[in-house]
């Protein structure tokens, strides 16, 4: 039975706390009154967040989650400051539009360990803070890339495989020791990563729709919280075609040009609708939006 996850009280921990989805669900969990420490190598981008959230006592730790000494300090600021973590999400992320044949060795180190080494090693250090609360909880945004292959994009693909295989296994690992463990797989989100992925040319196929809004990610991690499950899908029914398609994993090479051009053109409109949002200059560069 579901029931409304009660936040009065709660730290909630939320990495990459100064982008769009984990602003978001901040705010949401916030207003539920939720303590909020936000990280994010960005100081000014969660800054900016938390000024705008609702309640008192809410925090900004700055630090390098692909660093163990910079994990290490995080926490131990975290713990200074809340004593503990109620929930902790695992929101940081990164793409790159480069093509595998392209891309320099150390790009990929990079986006591997951001994606899937760095909320890895996090969540295992941040394990004696989760014990010391009374219903330890784990969110962690992963992708619908998780499932669906990505050819332009396939160390981006690698990651999110990864992440959601560890995070199922993790889960089953740690239910019978009380902490609770969830995923939630958005498919295309409108966020500055995307923006910027569309900018430079990356994944048309992610297209096929108009991307979702973050508030309706968030809302779907939020529903974790009130009814814990492994994993969560924000469009329900994106994710059963994908998995569909992947029962003939030999016919992609067929299938990926039948949706191309539809992604192109739903890519060339969500250009259009970011300069008409003003949020593109005339230089073709991304415009950082006010979090207020």
């Amino acid at each position: 039975m579901s029931r409304v996850w009660a936040g009065e009280g709660r730290v909630v921990v939320v990495t990459g706390g100064g982008g769009g989805i984990g602003s978001e669900f901040a705010r949401q969990v916030a207003a539920r009154g939720a303590t909020l420490a936000l990280v994010d190598l960005r100081s000014h981008a969660a800054d900016a967040v938390a000024a705008t959230l609702p309640g008192a006592g809410h925090s900004v730790v700055t630090g390098d989650l692909t660093s163990r000494v910079e994990v290490d300090r995080v926490l131990a600021e975290i713990e200074a400051t809340h004593g503990r973590i109620d929930v902790l999400v695992n929101c940081m992320g990164m793409t790159s539009a480069e093509r595998f044949d392209e891309r320099s060795v150390e790009s990929i180190d990079r986006e591997l360990t951001v994606n899937l080494n760095a909320p890895l090693m996090l969540t295992r250090l941040a394990i004696p803070l989760l014990r010391a609360a009374p219903d330890p909880r784990v969110i962690t945004v992963v992708s619908l890339g998780a499932i669906f292959p990505l050819g332009e994009t396939p160390i981006y693909t690698a990651s999110k495989y990864g992440l959601r295989g560890a995070m199922l296994s993790i889960a089953l690992d740690l239910r019978d020791k009380g902490i609770t463990v969830s995923s939630v797989l958005p498919s295309a989100t409108d966020t500055r990563m995307l923006r910027q992925e569309a900018l430079d040319g990356g994944n048309a196929f992610q297209f096929q729709d108009p991307p979702q809004t973050a508030e309706h990610v968030a809302a779907t991690m939020v529903k974790l919280l009130d009814k814990p499950k492994l994993e969560a899908f924000p469009k329900p029914s994106e994710s059963w075609l994908v998995r569909a398609a992947l029962l003939m994993p030999n016919a992609l090479p067929r299938l990926m040009p039948l949706f191309r051009g539809k992604g192109e053109r739903g890519q060339a409109r969500y250009i259009a609708d970011l300069r008409r949002r003003g949020l593109i200059t005339d230089d073709g560069e991304l415009v950082e939006e006010n979090p207020a």
